[in-house]
């Protein structure tokens, strides 16, 4: 039976993946989107031109705005809802901490608002691993209290998990957060490491290598991250937090070099401490993931970035 789900930053990145799989299973998709200019706005449109659908009614707006989410949210009967509008960036948030603040806390706090009176509703809210900090705990359990958020970024991302507690707990909201951890795939977006690397290595700039890329990231393929949003959309488990990761990680030294190979190009390598907003390592435990959402990551990561790889060459390089 197809649903009908409202899916924030549905022209981003994650968000035009995820409306394009609901819509090709027969859902009925809502997404919001404010189209703000951390990137190209132009970018997120031509994503939404890929996936439009008779069953797709794109609303453009900020979550900010409490009247709006709360118009949207009564003017739907929605079966669930998928929240992965948000700031992105762990770097880029020391520079306006207040923004991220209003829109990552105060945002998710008006969709809960919104459907404090719609148990019915299943919230999906998207988190990530860097919320797990400097922990020592590896790999990365949903137990772990992180409670040591290295930037503004994770900051809003905890308090935004936390806040989902206390309406699940106030409310009877079912609330699951999903931790992501380092998702790349077509589409990524050009702050995102996968990206500059490939941007970097065709246009002649720098590739910035932290600590001599002895660097491990838990690279999760952008459809892997897709299913295991679709589980959790589709069932209702109270309140829960979960990660979403492969759960093998791979040193950035590596990553490059495959990066290297499938394009035939060497990368400008460029030394690089670790910025203070970093980790040397992630690294998922995705058991629970398995056990309650049936998730089971499908692509290698030399699977994942070839396509991606395809992907840039056919919709950045041939129209740079």
């Amino acid at each position: 039976m197809s649903k009908t789900i409202l899916v924030t930053g549905a022209a981003g990145f994650i968000g035009s993946h995820l409306c394009a799989a609901l819509l090709q299973r027969g859902d009925q998709v809502v997404g919001l989107d404010s189209f703000n200019d951390y990137y190209s706005p132009e970018r997120k449109r031509a994503n939404i031109e890929e996936i439009r659908a008779k069953h797709f009614a794109l609303l453009e707006g900020d979550v900010r705005d409490a009247a709006l989410v709360n118009k949207v949210v009564a003017e739907h009967h929605l079966d669930a809802i998928v929240h992965l509008a948000a700031m992105a960036g762990v770097r880029a948030s020391i520079r306006d901490p207040h923004l991220y603040h209003a829109v990552n806390v105060a945002g998710t706090l008006n969709l809960l608002d919104a459907i404090q009176q719609r148990p019915n509703i299943n919230l999906v809210l998207a988190s990530t691993s860097s919320v797990y900090g400097a922990t020592e705990r590896i790999p990365f359990v949903e137990d772990d209290p992180c409670d040591r958020p290295m930037s503004p970024y994770a900051a809003s991302k905890r308090a935004a998990e936390i806040l989902a507690y206390t309406y699940h707990h106030l409310y009877n909201l079912n609330v699951t957060a999903l931790r992501f951890f380092t998702v790349y795939g077509p589409r990524n977006r050009p702050d995102m490491m996968a990206y500059k690397v490939v941007d970097n290595i065709f246009f002649g700039r720098d590739v910035p290598l932290y600590n001599h890329g002895h660097v491990f990231r838990d690279w999760t393929y952008v459809d892997d991250i897709v299913a295991g949003v679709i589980a959790a959309a589709d069932r209702p488990l109270g309140y829960q937090i979960i990660n979403l990761g492969r759960g093998e990680p791979v040193q950035l030294a590596d990553f490059v070099a495959c990066i290297e190979e499938l394009t035939g190009r060497r990368a400008n390598l460029a030394a690089a401490p670790l910025p203070d907003t970093d980790i040397i390592s992630t690294h998922a435990d995705i058991s629970k993931a398995r056990r309650l959402l049936g998730y089971a990551p499908q692509t290698s990561v030399p699977e994942g970035v070839e396509r991606f790889w395809q992907w840039y060459w056919r919709h950045v390089l041939q129209l740079a």
